[in-house]
């Protein structure tokens, strides 16, 4: 087959749940279980046959939980992106005022001659 292979529709949408999924910390059996809450839960988003309605609420719940951990892992992560851009901030400081200072150097430097 010319070397490559051929996903499903199915497949690529699997992996793309778990490209966006990795970022947050999640592990594999995260991922996994969420793969199987959603494998289950009907694609329109409506309500499961009656006789599986207690089944429709658990996974129901359980996608929650994901959605719970996805939400706080995504705080953490603009919290640590807040602290890295002060961080940046400082040094591009730092670095302003040694360069103005070098530059102030060679003016009077150049005064001097």
């Amino acid at each position: 087959m010319g070397g490559f292979r051929l996903y499903t529709e199915a497949e690529v949408r699997r992996l793309a749940l778990v490209r966006r999924m990795r970022p947050l910390g999640f592990c594999l059996d995260d991922i996994r279980a969420l793969l199987d809450v959603l494998e289950q839960l009907p694609d329109d988003g409506g309500p499961l046959p009656e006789n599986d309605e207690r089944a429709h609420e658990e996974l129901v719940e359980r996608l929650r939980t994901y959605w719970v951990k996805a939400d706080a892992r995504c705080e953490d992560l603009r919290r640590q992106l807040g602290q890295a851009e002060d961080f940046a901030r400082s040094l591009h400081g730092h670095l302003a005022r040694l360069v103005d200072a070098t530059a102030a150097a060679d003016a009077d430097a150049e005064a001097v001659r």
